[in-house]
């Protein structure tokens, strides 16, 4: 039982990470110690064999090779996280945008810096993989349409894309859902009162597909082009960024009524930086 508490209070953070733009549930998962253990458990679901046992009746013992308790607690944890912010940020979002999204511009810009601390010995090809990132990104904001469809197929797109950024470090789920224009619909579906099904039903169900199937790949992946990837990654958040300036959207600072807020959103971006800061700190302590 305690080791279930423990492991739903570690989800409960990896969900206010992802619900917020800028700070990464799989940043959160390496500073409890739990990031390993969720790749292996996530990618155990991808495994034919190990379904072959539910097929056969051995629950049980298919129970414990996908590390069942863990996930379990891991995703009560989330999800009552999530269930508990969504409506706060909705209001913060419509009364305070500029504030708001400043704070969310100065964790994503910490982020993507710590990201890049890590990496010495710097090579031609590193800064095109960065240059390739940042491109992407560029490119991601440019020709994403301002007015996405609000289809289930995209729900489901979105939900797949969000979740696989779960797992990775630096990378924030909301912030995928921001560039794709549906970072507010979605808050606004996760409404205990009057869920919206219609946006959550394919949204869960593209998150669930997302994330077994990303994190096999994932695995290899890091395993093998760590450098590379992680390069790219950064190159894409800083390309992206645009999309969560503070007065990106001033049909809603207008509506808010308080101004452009320009003290206000530098302080605010600065409270982001220190949130990662204290993050990484943590983090690297972990380490230890």
């Amino acid at each position: 039982m305690k080791s279930a508490i423990v492991n739903a209070l570690k989800g409960f953070a990896m969900g206010a990470a992802n619900v917020v733009p800028g700070v990464s549930g799989g940043t959160i998962a390496l500073v409890t110690g739990i990031y390993s253990r969720i790749i292996a458990a996530i990618s155990s679901l991808a495994s034919i064999k190990l379904w072959k046992l539910f097929f056969k009746g051995k629950f049980a013992q298919w129970w414990k090779a996908i590390d069942g308790s863990f996930l379990l607690a891991l995703g009560i944890g989330i999800v009552l996280s999530i269930l508990s912010l969504a409506k706060f940020l909705t209001w913060t979002l419509a009364a305070y945008p500029v504030l708001t999204w400043a704070f969310f511009f100065g964790l994503i810009v910490a982020s993507a810096i710590y990201m890049l601390i890590p990496l010495r010995n710097w090579r031609f090809m590193d800064v095109l993989w960065l240059v390739l990132g940042l491109g992407i990104g560029l490119a991601f904001c440019f020709l994403t349409p301002s007015k996405t469809p609000e289809t289930a197929w995209f729900y489901f797109l979105t939900g797949a894309l969000a979740m696989c950024t779960m797992i990775l470090p630096g990378v924030s789920g909301s912030f995928i859902m921001q560039i794709l224009g549906k970072y507010d619909t979605v808050l606004a579906a996760i409404d205990l009162s009057a869920p919206n099904w219609s946006v959550l039903l394919p949204l869960a169900l593209g998150a669930v597909i997302g994330i077994v199937a990303f994190a096999k790949f994932l695995k290899w992946l890091l395993a093998r082009f760590e450098r590379q990837t992680m390069l790219l990654l950064v190159g894409f958040v800083l390309g992206t960024l645009i999309k969560v300036w503070p007065w990106s959207n001033m049909e809603a600072v207008e509506a808010a009524g308080k101004g452009l807020q320009i003290g206000g959103a530098v302080l605010f971006i600065f409270l982001g930086i220190a949130l990662v800061v204290g993050i990484q700190v943590l983090s690297s302590h972990k380490k230890s």
